[in-house]
């Protein structure tokens, strides 16, 4: 919880202050592309936020109402990320893109003073896409590392594997917002660059238009991701056929009836079997082998926090 949280307060406070300083390049050169990139990192600073939100929302103690806490909270908070990446910077960011190709205007020419010296409006575009994808970079690289621990410790392929599987949405959502940013960025420094040297706005317009399409096309991505979580995905099959294989190779069952697994947080997962018993134990030892069967699942999937197994007749 506590590498989750660094990973989206290092991503608030850069995405934070390049929101600022890309609606002050948007000014100085009326790019639309810098205005995208502005809806962009306003909307990604909001999300920091609703994770963070999640992450402590997610930390209170279970309760009657809720006898298994509040993890879920997390799944719930990071699809409301997505539908925001998607509402908010992918669709504004679309708009405004189309709207500079159907009405173009050519490139600020604008002028900055500072400490005596003059250059062109757009160098400050320049150095302010520059500055955001190193500052982008380096939140990337802490979602990135918490991401591949994930994957080296479930033994997953790759990332897609692991985007597939993760229950960790908070990491997930960073690591996703991140790379968006990083490619946004390039793509308006690029057709920024373009405009400016040719004196054609459509290279701006193009590239507001492809960062719209982009975030929007993530953002349906990481909905649907978080959606599996939501409804109760379970464990991924071969995880759960492990255990499940652990419980019917235990001394003194006969038959697994039913077995179980859903993940109820990021990483917390309640497991619960039927389980038929030989049919000489007496009661005493079918409770010593249920106890022992719980410690083992817990001892070999770490992600178990809750195990039930109902004895049956």
């Amino acid at each position: 919880m506590a590498e989750s949280r660094s990973v989206v307060i290092a991503a608030l406070v850069a995405n934070g202050a390049i929101a600022v300083l890309k609606f002050a390049g948007f000014l100085l050169t009326g790019s639309a592309a810098m205005l995208s990139e502005t809806y962009h990192s306003i909307s990604d600073t909001g999300n920091q936020i609703f994770l963070l939100i999640g992450i402590r929302y997610g930390e209170k103690e279970a309760n009657r109402e809720h006898p298994f806490g509040y993890g879920k909270a997390q799944f719930f908070y990071s699809f409301l990320v997505s539908v925001l990446l998607f509402g908010i910077a992918g669709w504004e960011s679309a708009k405004h893109g189309y709207d500079a190709i159907v009405h173009p205007h050519p490139p600020g020419t604008g002028a900055v003073s500072l400490l005596g010296v003059t250059f062109p409006g757009v160098w400050v575009n320049y150095a302010v896409l520059v500055g955001a994808i190193a500052f982008e970079s380096y939140a990337l690289k802490k979602a990135y590392t918490a991401m591949r621990r994930q994957i080296d410790d479930h033994g997953w392929s790759g990332f897609r594997e692991a985007f597939r599987k993760t229950s960790d949405v908070t990491t997930l959502t960073a690591l996703t917002e991140d790379t968006i940013a990083i490619s946004g960025a390039g793509l308006a420094l690029f057709g920024v660059f373009l405009s400016r040297i040719t004196g054609n706005p459509l290279y701006d317009a193009v590239a507001a238009l492809l960062i719209g399409l982009l975030l929007m096309g993530f953002a349906v991505a990481l909905a649907w991701e978080n959606k599996r979580l939501l409804l109760g995905e379970s464990l991924p099959a071969a995880e759960e056929r492990e255990l499940r294989e652990l419980v019917a190779g235990w001394s003194g069952v006969e038959t697994v009836v039913d077995f179980r697994t859903v993940y109820f947080g990021p990483e917390e997962v309640i497991v619960t079997g039927d389980v038929e018993f030989d049919p000489r134990l007496e009661t005493t030892s079918i409770d010593e082998r249920i106890t022992e069967i719980e410690d083992a699942l817990v001892a070999t999937n770490p992600q178990v926090q809750k195990v039930y197994i109902e004895p049956e007749v």
